[in-house]
């Protein structure tokens, strides 16, 4: 049977590389999927058909800023066993150039938008009492920073304490929280850089050790697993899935 099978999942930025390939990754492994994304129904077909590639998947039209709307999208999926809050933006700058504008939306995407995801879930899995699990998207530049995101760095770094703190409160419910710390990923908010940008392609490659960009299927894999019964001892942690990134020397 599949390790999933019976698992009901919102995964928010589900309308994007990354959101969509782990819906599928949990559809392969059992789980019933629903995609949250502010994007319309007609402009997140794409995802949408990447997300089903195992089994069909549900879609709400929700802002993770917007905590009524989100609440009621949990409302819509009803019974909750998984929440993955992976909705998140960035916008390069230098920092003597950030916009208050800029670093506004990142924090209230990136970090208040998990909150928000979080609690609402979590709050649906303690009065459902059968435990649950929540991962948070941050980043491998959560503790090591990278030129000109120091907004999107600061968010993420804010994603990891959230996580550990969120982990501590609720294990007497039985809800496990990890953050998922992906490295340098060549889909989702990257991928334009790397089309769009020789001169961050050029440094995004000598930063990874493996020696290539990591995918969207081996991100949402290691998600997977953090919502798999493999995972059933793991809690308040920053899985650093990077591919040695983080050994990275900017000198």
């Amino acid at each position: 049977m599949p390790v999933l099978e019976g698992r009901s999942a919102l995964i928010t930025g589900g309308a994007g590389d990354i959101g969509a390939a782990m819906a599928a990754e949990l559809t392969r492994r059992g789980a019933r999927v629903t995609l949250l994304d502010v994007k319309s129904p007609a402009e997140a077909r794409p995802w949408i058909a990447t997300a089903s590639a195992h089994g069909k998947v549900g879609y709400v039209q929700a802002d993770v800023r917007d905590r009524p709307s989100l609440d009621a999208a949990v409302d819509e999926v009803g019974h909750l066993d998984i929440a993955i809050a992976n909705a998140g933006v960035v916008k390069s700058a230098p920092f003597l150039e950030i916009s208050v504008e800029q670093w506004e939306q990142q924090l209230a995407i990136n970090l208040t938008g998990c909150f928000h995801t979080a609690q609402a879930s979590a709050r649906r899995m303690v009065a459902q009492g059968s435990g649950g699990r929540i991962v948070l998207t941050g980043s491998w530049v959560g503790t090591v920073p990278w030129p000109e995101i120091a907004a999107y760095s600061a968010s993420k770094a804010g994603v990891a304490m959230l996580a550990r703190s969120m982990a501590k409160e609720l294990a007497p419910h039985g809800i496990l929280v990890n953050a998922l710390a992906p490295g340098i990923v060549a889909a989702g908010l990257a991928k334009w850089q790397f089309d769009n940008e020789p001169a961050y392609a050029a440094r995004a490659a000598q930063a990874i050790p493996l020696g290539v960009p990591q995918s969207a299927e081996q991100v949402a894999r290691v998600a997977a697993f953090l919502c798999s019964p493999d995972a059933d001892y793991i809690t308040g942690t920053t899985l650093l899935a990077d591919g040695g990134c983080s050994l990275f020397n900017q000198d």
